[in-house]
């Protein structure tokens, strides 16, 4: 039988009921044998006058090797000794079973009469023994197991009960000294469920916070009964070690276990390849107290192993001669064992058997009460140095790499100092101790604890997120690989390049929501997910979210009231252009048309000058000039009218540009809820649920948006009020989006950061968040989000300036309000014109007549001028040109008549050759 248990306590209840029914099946059977007992037992036998029990496993190395150390003391006690008393020796085989123990106990105290027992009796194994014969409280009972200093779980009918071997805490502190020493972040427990780790769960919670104080937790639990109640104890260790071989960490913590399981352990490890490279293995000290004396095929299955024993002088001449009568006595009884070397466990059975002699013999009575004294301490544990040898097997063998203690940790050297073991002050920092350590599969790099780097990692990405300034999926139109970028990917990136291995990865895009791919996380179905996944409590007791590398909340972004630059030409936005054009157009033809029929009557208004003048002044009702004629006066007063009208309109215009502050539409949250106003936000992010579930929301006035880009249309087209953002969004939103007048309102709700998910206990969680802590203090995070943001500034800077005109026009006041004023002023101006130069053309038609007789007599003299010249010049040139073209026509003759001249001979004798030709 076999138990895996997970990391919270829960399996200590599976753990007691095993306790339960494990001690309901030892009682039982003490009841039967304490009546068959006491039948037999009502007889005193005759004794011996000292004699000693002894209970031991004689199946295990431990046990035989407990067993020679033991008749070795007695033996040296029987022959030192000058009186003819003796000393006896009962030994008990428990066979590694509990009921067995506590029976082999009752037997030597009741039927055998010893005097004091010793072997490897858990304390409540002894107590529930006295439970059934009172002669145990009276007798001295000498454990030699590991034990849990707790004096609460001592029992009071035993007062003479001692524990000789190592308190349990130490062992304890040096495994959790070596995992922390390599600073691996999680581990897996292994241990045999023995009374030890069955009735004190608070071994395993002292494991668990001192591995915590070291910075690691443990990621599992593997819990093996004893191998004497396993019916098939190599196929039950495959089937489980299989089961760990599926999972991610590969740094297993032997906390308790007996050599011989834990040589199953190791070939069966080795076997399915969690003895490869990349793993680690720790043993404890009672299996490593032991590798002296086990055969070649133990320590080749436990190459690279790191273990912990306990140390003790072995170049004395006292312990020189204890080796030597060891091996002549083990290899006369076990001829079967290869390697006869005496462990720490022999050597501490030895001492504790010839420390109960002498006791026994200056003790007529064998009450033993100097057993409390210089043998033993105060507590009634025998004085042991605190110091462990840190072992690494390789070859043939193991090698010593260090020494540990509790108050000094690791170190190299060692000395010798009246007896007790010091740790030299000398060199108290543990830095170089470990410089070469041979790991599984012949490695000699420190192992990262986790297979993260034989495999190939999943890791989702959003493929359908709103903001693909986050994480952006394209795909090649080749081969349709997808090819993501983005500001969460870069920071990812970065902190993988961070971690002190290398992760091998793959990219995922994933087509659902962001709480199904949490799932998809949760299940194991990926390995992670990256992107700009909001860290929150729902998810929190799901997966493991890495440190965030960004903070967050939700924001509530709105449009902004109209408002107005504070500009250096600000008080041209009062009107726009067209109007600035037709006001200009206007004054001037008005003033002309006033000048014009002013300035024969009106000496003031003469010059042009003083028209122009007339046009300043007429703006702001300051001319001095007297308009005098009725016509001009008609002209004027409309366009009086029209720039009284237009003057006040330009100053309030110019008033509400300068004193407007920019104002949200929307307030506040409230203001939303009471108006039942739609709203807007992502529809695959967790605002949807938040806003029904915390913000009470109506789930039919949110409208689910699935692009950043669709929002501005959302808000022309009504469709939405108010859009709902985390913080990093609302950002990006808002910087490339806030010159169309958007603007953040209302309060910010504190959320989680974006975090990247992990599954739980995943190592790679801790080593992503140390990296991005390591980001974060460097300023490498805020560069990277400097960078996406530059790049959506200058993305958007054209279409920003064009709306920033477009505003303009919407904002300022056109012509279209004025036109008919303008209608008016312009006709009375024109009639005006036309009736000046009609009394003008009038008033002056005789001189205007003779004026025009005049001109064109003149214009006559000059026309037949003109045509004179012009008629003697073309008789000229026309003389000129005949006399050149009979100069020419005469050349041209003289030269035909030559060539005529030079042809005719020719002639003549081409006939002349042709006819004699002809009559030959």
């Amino acid at each position: 039988m076999s138990l895996s248990l997970s990391m919270d306590i829960s399996g200590m209840g599976r753990n007691s009921s095993l306790q339960l029914i494990i001690c309901f099946s030892i009682v039982s059977y003490l009841l039967a044998w304490s009546r068959v007992q006491t039948s037999h037992c009502l007889v005193p036998k005759s004794c011996t006058n000292m004699s000693i029990g002894a209970v031991l496993d004689l199946a295990s190395l431990m046990g035989k090797q407990q067993k020679i150390a033991m008749e070795i003391a007695v033996e040296e006690f029987n022959i030192n000794q000058v009186s003819s008393s003796k000393m006896d020796l009962q030994i008990k085989d428990s066979h590694g079973n509990s009921a067995q123990v506590i029976a082999s106990v009752m037997d030597l105290s009741q039927c055998n009469q010893v005097q004091a027992i010793i072997g490897t009796i858990r304390h409540n194994e002894a107590t529930l023994a006295s439970e059934f014969s009172d002669t145990i409280n009276t007798i001295p009972i000498m454990s030699l197991t590991s034990f849990s200093a707790r004096p609460e779980l001592l029992s009071p009918r035993l007062p003479h009960f001692i524990q000789l071997g190592d308190d349990i805490s130490l062992h304890i502190q040096c495994i959790s000294a070596i995992v922390g020493e390599f600073g691996w972040k999680k581990v897996t427990v292994i241990y045999e469920l023995n009374n030890d780790f069955s009735s004190d769960p608070g071994i395993l919670l002292s494991l668990s916070y001192s591995l915590k104080l070291v910075g690691s937790d443990i990621d599992n639990h593997l819990v093996f009964p004893s191998l004497s109640t396993l019916p098939d104890p190599k196929t039950t260790i495959e089937n489980e070690l299989n089961k760990l071989k599926r999972m991610s960490n590969r740094v297993y913590l032997i906390v308790h276990s007996s050599l011989e399981l834990a040589s199953m352990l190791c070939e069966k490890a080795k076997q399915i390849g969690l003895m490869e490279k990349g793993s680690v293995w720790i043993i404890p000290n009672e299996v490593a107290g032991l590798l002296d004396s086990v055969n070649s095929s133990v320590i080749f299955n436990m190459q690279g192993v790191v273990g912990f024993k306990t140390h003790f002088i072995e170049k004395s001449g006292a312990f020189r001669q204890f080796k030597f009568k060891f091996q002549r006595k083990f290899a006369l009884e076990y001829p079967e064992e290869d390697n006869i070397n005496p462990s720490i466990f022999a050597l501490q059975t030895y001492d504790a058997t010839k420390a109960i002699a002498k006791a026994a013999n200056k003790s007529s009575q064998g009450k033993f009460e100097r057993l409390s004294g210089k043998t033993f301490s105060k507590n009634g544990q025998l004085l042991q140095s605190p110091t462990f040898n840190i072992i690494n097997v390789i070859g043939k063998s193991y090698r010593e790499m260090a020494f540990w203690s509790p108050a000094l940790g690791f170190s190299k050297n060692i000395v010798s100092h009246n007896k007790v073991m010091e740790i030299s002050t000398n060199n108290d920092d543990s830095n170089g101790v470990f410089k070469t350590v041979y790991w599984p599969g012949e490695s000699q790099s420190v192992p990262k604890g986790h297979n993260n780097e034989e495999r190939t990692l999943k890791i989702a990405i959003p493929s359908n997120g709103a903001f693909t300034q986050f994480v952006n999926v394209e795909y090649d139109q080749g081969n349709n690989e997808p090819t993501v970028t983005g500001f969460s990917i870069s920071i990812f990136e970065a902190a993988v390049k961070r971690l002190p291995y290398i992760l091998n990865y793959t990219f995922f895009p994933f087509n659902g929501s962001y709480d199904e791919m949490v799932d998809h996380v949760y299940n194991k179905t990926l390995d992670a997910a990256v992107g700009d996944t909001s860290i929150v409590a729902y998810r929190y007791h799901l997966v493991e979210f890495s440190q965030p590398y960004i903070e967050s909340g939700l924001h509530m972004v709105v449009t902004e009231q109209p408002a107005k630059s504070k500009e250096t030409w600000m008080f041209l936005a009062a009107f726009t252009k067209e109007m600035w054009l037709m006001m200009t157009a206007m004054h001037v033809f008005v003033g002309f048309v006033i000048w014009l029929i002013e300035r024969e009557v009106n000496e003031d208004l003469r010059g042009f000058g003083s028209m122009l003048w007339f046009l300043v002044t007429v703006l702001f009702y300051a001319h001095r000039e007297p308009i005098r004629r009725p016509l001009a006066q008609v002209v004027l007063t409309p366009w009086l009218f029209a720039i009284f009208i237009v003057t006040n309109s330009f100053t309030a215009s110019l008033t509400s540009i300068t004193i407007s502050q920019v104002k949200p539409s929307v307030l506040d949250i409230q203001t939303l809820k009471e108006r039942n106003s739609p709203i807007g936000c992502d529809g695959n992010s967790f605002i949807v649920k938040y806003l029904t579930v915390v913000l009470k929301f109506k789930p039919e006035n949110i409208r689910k948006i699935n692009s950043m880009s669709d929002y501005p249309a959302a808000f022309d087209n009504k469709e939405i009020e108010a859009a709902f953002f985390v913080a990093p969004h609302a950002k990006v939103f808002l910087a490339k989006y806030s010159c169309k007048g958007f603007i953040k309102a209302g309060n910010t709700y504190r959320l989680g950061g974006f975090g990247f998910v992990f599954p739980k206990g995943s190592s790679l969680a801790s080593d992503i968040s140390e990296a991005l802590l390591s980001m974060i203090e460097s300023g490498e995070t805020e560069q990277l989000e400097k960078e996406m943001l530059d790049g959506i500034e200058n993305g958007r800077k054209a279409n920003c300036s064009d709306l920033k005109s477009k505003g303009k026009n919407n904002t300022s006041i056109g012509l279209l309000p004025y036109l008919g004023l303008f209608s008016i002023c312009s006709t009375i101006a024109i009639l005006g014109l036309s009736c000046y130069m009609i009394c003008w053309l009038v008033k002056n038609v005789e001189t205007l007549t003779s004026h025009t007789v005049l001109t064109l007599t003149q214009v006559w003299r000059i026309w037949r001028w003109t045509t004179n010249i012009f008629g003697r010049c073309c008789s000229k040139l026309q003389s000129r040109i005949m006399r050149r073209v009979s100069s020419c026509t005469e050349t041209r003759n003289a030269e035909e008549n030559v060539t005529n001249s030079q042809q005719i001979p020719v002639v003549v004798e081409l006939v002349d050759t042709v006819l004699a030709a002809h009559a030959s």
